[in-house]
């Protein structure tokens, strides 16, 4: 390696801001906060939720207060 164009390896915390758990690992930055993290993610804990989301139809219709009995109304 040639010296003085490398940058400087530090071993830091990585904190999960979720759960507040603390990593250590070797990286160039000096601080590291993320969002979520395998301890908390509901992939890897298991405790993953299955929503149906509304299509884009229901969602319209849901927001400007039309539904099926005022159009079948009209």
């Amino acid at each position: 390696m040639k010296p003085g164009i490398h940058p400087k390896y530090n071993v830091t915390n990585v904190k999960c801001s979720t759960c507040g758990q603390e990593y250590e690992v070797g990286t160039t930055a000096n601080n590291i906060r993320i969002d979520t993290c395998a301890n908390c993610h509901p992939f890897y804990t298991g405790q993953q939720t299955f929503i149906q989301a509304a299509g884009r139809v229901e969602k319209f219709n849901k927001r400007y207060g039309m539904n099926k009995k005022e159009q079948d109304n009209k």
